[in-house]
């Protein structure tokens, strides 16, 4: 491991969490219950995203860029919603949005953050 980069919950195929020169990487998030609406998913997915980022001693309010990838762009709205009461106020981060397959049929929604320290 190079000098200033730290992986957390490493596995075989995938690290949730890289920090590397104040910057910190998370992995894909994903609902732990596939068989939530968008909001429960996206509420699971916003609550992996603070515990990580936690994890890392930063918060919400440092994401750089968040990625959504959305199953079905019907569902944008609703997941809006949700995003919109967790947000911090005032810090709203550069983020992109995409509808795409995901790894999983019962996957509606997946986040990449990007966060400083």
């Amino acid at each position: 491991m190079s000098q200033g980069l730290r992986r957390f919950h490493v596995g075989d195929r995938m690290s949730e969490m890289t920090i590397h020169n104040g910057t910190v990487y998370l992995a894909g998030q994903i609902a732990e219950d596939g068989s939530q609406d968008i909001r429960g998913q996206t509420a699971q997915v916003l609550a992996s995203i603070d515990k990580l980022l936690t994890e890392a001693g930063t918060d919400k309010a440092h994401i750089l860029r968040c990625q959504i990838f959305i199953k079905d762009l019907a569902d944008f709205a609703a997941m809006n919603e949700v995003w919109e009461d967790w947000v911090a106020p005032g810090d709203a981060p550069p983020r992109a949005t995409v509808q795409a397959n995901l790894a999983r049929p019962e996957w509606k929604i997946e986040m990449v953050v990007t966060a400083a320290l």
